[in-house]
């Protein structure tokens, strides 16, 4: 696939070559061009050209274009998610979900464009004043690979319907269906230069956008060191920014809860995606009432899950999305098995010696006994690996949970109201759930606090941060 700007394919400049490989088998399904800063200062013109216009143009009809390629995404769901599984891994299930999501968020941004209105504000004798929303211009979005197509929606969504034009870039591994969703876009509608898809590393592509001048909004995903990076380059040009940069999510376990139920909160919250998913439970804390039971049964659910090439039938979990990911994962085990860390209660391997040894898949592997200061619990682990932890009581399930720099989200499984008071009151993250964990549907505001990043995403006030109030003051 090539490049989209200005809603012409382009090679770009160089003509250089990223290859899109197969995580379930290493074999190359396609190629993007690489990106140069010559190709992002192309895309920001085309975006700038077709500004005015679409800005100009009614938010009803911005909308009524996101509802009409919300119905071309559906009505070719199964192309689009088998494209996502080629070129990701995951489940056709999941990326079946991941389609339909980003769907459903143009649905609902569609579905608010009639309600973005200003305000009146009266001053009594010194008179009256009308705020209104208007657009930045042209904003940035940085893609990542684990969840493209569904974070693709949560930032064109909000900045095309707020009358801004768009520079996106996929990330390198996984660009096809977001190129593919382009295309849709500009099929329901969307004039040429609104949405510019840029491919290419975020070494080359990525920096360009930062430094762009024309590119007044930033929305990055993506981890903690390179929103480090992307905010210090950002700091010259004063260019706004939303970072959402992963997190080590809690999910604390009382002896109250429901404990299937909980179980099965923990599989899907855990291990889907094979665990490459910022919101994913990342560390569980289990009451000791019903530690014993509760890791009995979650070892049995573990054992019994299917890894596997996700195109296949009744696969629950795929490969990891590239060697490299997998590599991380089994530095930090064999680590943990050197250094005494914990106990592999289950995995801890990869697939070695089967048909699926030339994939990058992982076991689904729980950790319990694990030492206080591991890299398990203080970093963030982006795969199938799930350390498990005893407490005795609610006090130390909060003060263990706020031990992190993190703070993107957490659980509580309960069904004591007070419990479920003091979490939400006490545990630093953006987001809590309660007997739920990982769902965030466009309705919801999402993003976390310390560094888990800066600004929110989705809701109905998330075009509000794609756009500047203005002021008419009447004096009269």
């Amino acid at each position: 696939m090539l490049m989209r700007i200005g809603g012409k394919e382009t090679m770009g400049i160089e003509e250089t070559w990223i290859e899109v490989k197969n995580p379930a088998t290493s074999d190359l399904i396609d190629r993007v061009p690489a990106g140069t800063k010559e190709d992002v200062n192309c895309a920001v013109e085309a975006a700038e050209a077709a500004s005015d216009a679409w800005a100009k143009k009614p938010m009803r009809e911005r909308g009524m274009i996101l509802f009409h390629a919300a119905r071309l995404v559906r009505d070719q769901y199964k192309d689009l998610a088998r494209l996502l599984t080629l070129e990701q891994g995951k489940p056709l299930k999941e990326s079946t979900d991941e389609v339909r999501g980003f769907a459903n968020i143009l649905e609902f941004y569609a579905g608010i464009s009639a309600c973005q209105n200003g305000e009146a504000i009266r001053l009594g004798t010194a008179g009256d004043c009308i705020v209104i929303r208007q657009p930045l211009g042209v904003c940035g979005a940085i893609i990542p690979w684990n969840m493209p197509v569904l974070i693709m929606g949560w930032k064109t969504g909000p900045a095309l319907l707020a009358g801004n034009t768009m520079v996106l870039k996929p990330a390198s591994s996984t660009p096809l269906t977001n190129l593919r969703l382009g295309q849709i876009l500009e099929e329901a509608g969307l004039p040429p230069g609104v949405l510019n898809i840029i491919t290419g590393s975020g070494e080359s592509a990525g920096t360009a956008m930062v430094k762009n001048p024309g590119i007044r909004k930033l929305s990055f995903t993506g981890d903690r060191e390179t929103g480090s990076t992307i905010r210090a380059l950002a700091g010259a040009s004063a260019i706004d920014l939303t970072l959402e940069l992963g997190g080590s999510d809690p999910m604390i376990v009382m002896p109250d809860a429901e404990i299937d139920k909980a179980v099965e909160g923990v599989l899907r919250a855990r291990f889907y995606n094979a665990g490459q998913t910022c919101t994913a439970v990342k560390r569980l804390y289990i009451h000791e009432k019903i530690a014993s039971v509760f890791i009995n049964k979650l070892r049995q659910r573990v054992e019994a899950l299917t890894v596997g090439n996700g195109l296949g039938s009744r696969i629950d979990i795929g490969p990891m999305n590239s060697a490299e990911q997998r590599e991380k994962i089994v530095r930090r085990i064999e680590e943990t098995r050197d250094n005494k860390e914990g106990t592999i209660l289950t995995g801890g391997h990869s697939l070695k010696g089967t048909v699926y040894e030339k994939g990058y898949f992982y076991r689904p592997t729980l950790v319990t006994d694990v030492l206080p200061g591991s890299g398990l619990v203080t970093d963030e682990i982006f795969g199938p690996v799930l350390p498990v932890m005893t407490v005795p009581d609610l006090d130390t399930a909060i003060r263990e949970a706020n031990n992190s720099r993190f703070g993107l989200g957490a659980s509580v499984w309960t069904k004591d109201l007070s419990t479920t008071k003091r979490v939400f009151n006490e545990v630093k993250a953006g987001i809590i759930w309660v007997n739920r964990h990982l769902s965030v549907p466009p309705e919801v505001p999402f993003g976390g606090i310390n560094d888990s990043g800066i600004g929110r995403e989705n809701g109905q006030h998330a075009p509000d941060s794609y756009s500047q109030t203005k002021t008419l003051y009447l004096g009269w």
